[in-house]
């Protein structure tokens, strides 16, 4: 039986999380606390642990020590997965090139037998309504461009009910136009349905734009908390120079 539909976000909290790779620490004693219904975003420079963290909280790793929990309960619980409906949003959009647009966003309902194949398309083209592609549904994903293949990603994670969704790097590789469609359709879905959001970027506007808190992780640490104005005032050097980094021009240059 499919668990009831419950539009309302879970917490997600992690306590110690540490993980080394060949000797390595990546994670170094990470705690976080996640609202329900929040769009949370974790920032930090490539390398400092951001997709490890990912990959523990969608249950991808599995930790040296330390637990994650959801709504209190952990993540490597028996019946979780029943429990509670969790969707990631990957990087490269993970679209099927052999499958069209409306059969990529149906998939995990087809191959699990969750729907009636009517029942299956009509969810297909209200995801795909939500997302602004509802005429894409039978195009190719080649026929799509960066940003269309990214919400065609969210409209797939979107016909579980998710009340968690996980964001891998979602702006990367597109333009500044299509980051911020994008970074709307997160917002509208909070809105929408009250759906936790964590995000995993690097990019500054996306993390500004649509964030209730951020955190910002550092060689496996998480550095500071806290609201867009709070991060952007906490008085670290390290943070400060990763929030404001720029190109340096040299003033004596003549050239555009």
């Amino acid at each position: 039986m499919n668990p009831p539909v419950n539009n309302t976000g879970v917490s997600l909290q992690v306590r110690g999380l540490r993980k080394s790779f060949g000797g390595q620490e990546v994670l170094r004693g990470v705690d976080l606390d996640v609202r329900p219904g929040e769009i949370f975003v974790i920032m930090g420079p490539s390398g400092s642990g951001k997709s490890v963290l990912l990959k523990h909280l969608i249950g991808l790793e599995s930790p040296d020590a330390g637990e994650i929990l959801i709504n209190g309960e952990s993540i490597e619980s028996a019946d979780i997965a029943a429990k509670y409906r969790m969707a990631l949003v990957f990087q490269s959009g993970a679209l099927l090139n052999s499958l069209t647009v409306g059969e990529n966003v149906g998939l995990y309902l087809t191959e699990h037998r969750l729907k009636s194949p009517a029942e299956i398309e009509r969810i297909v083209a209200e995801q795909l309504e939500t997302v602004g592609l509802a005429e894409a549904v039978n195009k190719m994903p080649a026929e799509l461009s960066g940003g269309m293949k990214k919400r065609a990603a969210i409209a797939r994670a979107l016909v579980i009910d998710p009340q968690l969704i996980l964001y891998d790097e979602p702006t990367s590789e597109l333009d500044p136009l299509s980051a911020v469609v994008i970074g709307d359709e997160i917002l509208e879905l909070k809105r929408k349905i009250h759906v936790t959001s964590v995000v995993v970027s690097h990019d500054r506007d996306l993390a500004f734009g649509v964030a209730d808190r951020i955190a910002i992780i550092h060689e496996g640490r998480i550095l500071t908390v806290g609201t867009p104005d709070e991060v952007k005032r906490f008085n670290d050097p390290l943070i400060q120079r990763f929030l404001h980094a720029d190109f340096k021009r040299d003033p004596q240059s003549k050239t555009l």
